[in-house]
C-alpha cells in the first residue's frame, strides 16, 4: 500500500509522501559505495495498452523492504510509487497515460526498526477545540536531546549487509493527543540514514506497513490516524537506500476507451 497523505499542511512541508518524493542525485552514488549490488533484475510487461506490471526476484539478503520508482524520461526525475515489505515480487501500475514512455527502477532499503509500541485511541472524533488548538506537535522536526553514540545502519558479515541493532531508534514513545492524533518521539542513533519510516500494524493485521516517510535527523512527528488505526502497533525505522536495479522502459498504447 502506498504511503497516504495525512491531514496536516505542516507535515506535508517536511514529510516526503509517495505522491512526490524523488531521488536526490547523490543518493544512489552513496548507496553503491556501501551496499551490496542488487542481484535480482527488474522486468516489466504491458498487460493492456495502459496497464503495466513489474516483476523481480526476492533474492537480496538483509533487505528491510523495497521501493518502486518511475519517471517519464530516462534521466528522471524519478517518483516513488510504494515502499513494500520484503517478500513482494510484483507491482501493478494501472490506468496510465496513453502513448507515454514509462521508466521504472527498484531500490532496496536497509536498516533496523525500533521496538514496537501499542497504541489505543479514545473512541469517536476529536473536538472542535482540539482541532483548532496549537498543531505544532504534528510538524516533523528535530528536537535537541542529550548526545548519544551513533552507528552505521548496516554491518557486514559473511557477504551480507545486516541491520545494525546499535543504530536502531531508541526510546520510541507515543503520546495520544486526541481521538485521532498521536505524537511520536524517539532518539536518533543512526550515523548515515537516508531517512526514517514510521510503520503501522493495525489490530488483526500480520504485517507492518509504512505510513510516513521522514527526512534524516527527524526525531518527533505527529500522525493523524485513519479509522482502522484506532488500535494499532507502531515502530520507526532508520534506513539507507541500497543500489538501484536496472531501469526498464515501456511505452503505453492508445487509450482503449477512446
Amino acid at each position: 500500500m502506498p504511503l497516504r497523505p495525512r491531514a496536516t499542511l505542516a507535515a506535508i512541508a517536511t514529510v516526503l509522501t509517495l505522491a512526490g518524493c524523488s531521488s536526490a542525485p547523490d543518493e544512489t552514488e552513496k548507496a553503491a559505495e556501501t551496499m551490496p549490488t542488487s542481484a535480482g533484475r527488474l522486468a516489466a510487461t504491458l498487460d493492456s495498452p495502459i496497464d503495466i506490471t513489474l516483476r523481480w526476484k526476492d533474492d537480496e539478503p538483509g533487505v528491510a523492504g523495497r521501493t518502486v520508482e518511475f519517471a517519464t524520461e530516462e534521466a528522471g526525475p524519478y517518483t516513488a510509487l510504494e515502499f513494500m515489505p520484503p517478500g513482494r515480487t510484483t507491482y501493478r501500475h494501472p490506468d496510465l497515460m496513453p502513448e507515454t514512455p514509462f521508466y521504472y527502477r527498484l531500490r532496496p532499503y536497509f536498516g533496523p526498526a525500533s521496538a514496537p509500541v501499542e497504541v489505543s485511541l479514545p473512541p469517536g472524533e476529536p473536538s472542535a477545540e482540539e482541532l483548532t488548538d496549537n498543531q505544532e506537535w504534528m510538524t516533523p522536526r528535530t528536537v535537541k536531546r542529550p548526545r548519544v553514540g551513533t552507528a552505521p545502519l548496516t554491518a557486514r558479515s559473511a557477504g551480507r549487509a545486516d541491520a545494525n541493532a546499535a543504530a536502531a531508534p531508541k526510546d520510541f514513545k507515543p503520546t495520544v493527543m486526541h481521538a485521532t492524533g498521536i505524537k511520536f518521539t524517539w532518539t536518533d542513533r543512526a550515523a548515515d540514514e537516508d531517512g526514517y519510516l514510521l510503520e503501522v500494524r493495525q489490530a488483526g493485521s500480520g504485517d507492518y506497513r509504512p505510513v510516513a516517510l521522514l527526512k534524516p535527523d527527524i526525531n518527533t512527528f505527529g500522525l493523524i490516524t485513519l479509522p482502522e488505526e484506532k488500535r494499532a502497533s507502531y515502530r520507526v525505522r532508520a534506513f539507507v537506500y541500497g543500489e538501484q536495479s536496472n531501469v526498464v522502459h515501456l511505452t503505453t498504447g492508445s487509450d482503449p476507451g477512446a
